[in-house]
């Protein structure tokens, strides 16, 4: 069945689409218990809990950050999208967005994420997105985003799975140090990650029914790897059957959509407070490809974007407000930005920079950081496309050596020296 929203994208994000949903059903039955290790990285091994748990996400599709955090003081983006713009902040139109600071402003269907703004825990970076490439292709952006290098498609594992690789656990003998949640499987990001699987639904968890003959073979074999495995697979199966997924109630009255992105977050929140060693999770939220009646409050865009920030609000509210102090951070990324005008279908074409976001106690929140480059046709690039002037690396690297304590970046983000942004405390 054909959503509206890949009725609204092109055939490539459909066909991504199609793709990720077959490759997940096939894994979903736990032949990932074997990820594609790298035996070249030897794992750390002692204990490391002097670090956050961290939450990526990923918007595929190419998320407008144009729409998402819109830049009203610029004058060239209303010239540009005269059907589509935010109504300025001050304005009388009921739809009007709601000023971040001088410049920038969330829409209506951002607002889920204002309170952690106006808490100091989210930071939004603005005209970011991937140097080194001007690929417009789906397929290839995802890629090299994930992979942490533009171009190289022999690079096989993600910049989160070469984290871990070279971290120690946070908690010795974990079984499950990291998990992909949703429908998508094992996501790049994640893949080469030590002791990590894809579970698509938590609270349906049924992996002990349709493997646990197998598993219970495998713990037996003399073959080292596959006896490892199993031991890894039945410890996670009984790590999450001991956690109340399905009673969990959500702190200071926190409520999560009751979406695939939302229920995600959900069991999420309810794994992190169960303190069972799982130290990175990493979510999709798709759909973003809006090439026909995108709106902006109103339809695909914005139905997209209460999803979004009202599952993050919650998650915010659930656990990193309060007095518990929680090392934790969400890093929300999209393998490109839209085109700076609207087509003629009252959408988006695939564009160049776009916005990412961060959200935790050790972010440095309330600012939208940016080196704007100016929507005006003369500066945008081949004509039509914000321009990246912050290299997403340099963010995520501030986060792996500030937040996650650790130094290797050069394994991580091979080839790359990042520059600091000052997105952290």
């Amino acid at each position: 069945m054909t959503t509206h929203e890949e009725q609204c994208a092109c055939e490539e994000y459909r066909e991504l689409s199609r793709r990720g949903f077959i490759g997940a059903t096939g894994v979903a039955a736990g032949a990932a218990l074997l990820p594609g290790w790298l035996p070249e990285i030897k794992y750390a091994e002692s204990q490391n809990s002097s670090r956050d748990v961290i939450v990526s996400v990923f918007l595929r599709g190419g998320a407008d950050g144009l729409t998402m955090v819109a830049p009203f003081a610029d004058a060239d983006y209303y010239r540009g999208r005269p059907a589509i713009a935010v109504p300025r902040p001050d304005t009388s139109a009921s739809n009007r967005g709601t000023a971040l600071d001088n410049f920038f402003m969330f829409p209506p269907g951002m607002m889920g994420l204002y309170p952690a703004w106006q808490a100091q825990n989210l930071a939004i970076v603005h005209a970011t997105g991937q140097l080194g490439t001007n690929s417009r292709s789906h397929f290839e952006a995802e890629r090299y985003m994930e992979a942490g290098k533009p171009n190289d498609y022999n690079l096989v594992t993600g910049w989160l799975a070469r984290h871990l690789m070279s971290s120690a656990p946070m908690r010795a003998g974990a079984p499950l140090r990291a998990l992909a949640l949703g429908w998508g499987g094992m996501r790049l990001t994640l893949s080469g990650a030590p002791n990590t699987l894809p579970i698509p639904e938590p609270p349906n968890y049924t992996m002990a029914r349709n493997i646990g003959p197998q598993l219970d073979r495998l713990y037996t074999s003399a073959w080292a790897p596959a006896r490892n495995a199993a031991r890894d697979g039945i410890s996670t199966i009984n790590l999450l059957q001991s956690i109340n997924f399905r009673g969990y109630v959500p702190s200071n009255g926190a409520v999560y959509p009751n979406t695939d992105f939302g229920r995600g977050f959900r069991s999420l929140a309810a794994l992190i407070k169960a303190d069972v060693g799982v130290e990175a999770a990493h979510l999709d939220i798709g759909g973003w490809d809006t090439h026909a009646q995108q709106g902006s409050t109103g339809g695909v865009m914005h139905n997209l974007m209460v999803d979004f920030s009202n599952t993050l609000g919650a998650f915010w509210a659930d656990i990193i407000k309060g007095p518990t102090t929680r090392r934790l951070t969400v890093v929300c990324i999209s393998e490109f930005g839209r085109n700076a005008r609207e087509n003629g279908s009252q959408g988006t074409d695939h564009g160049r920079a776009g916005a990412a976001f961060f959200l935790g106690t050790h972010i440095r929140g309330g600012r939208v950081i940016s080196s704007w480059p100016g929507l005006d046709r003369a500066v945008l690039e081949d004509g039509q496309d914000l321009r990246v002037t912050i290299d997403y690396r340099d963010l995520l690297a501030e986060i792996v050596q500030r937040r996650l304590n650790n130094p290797n970046l050069d394994l991580v983000f091979p080839g790359y020296v990042p520059v600091e942004r000052g997105i952290t405390l």
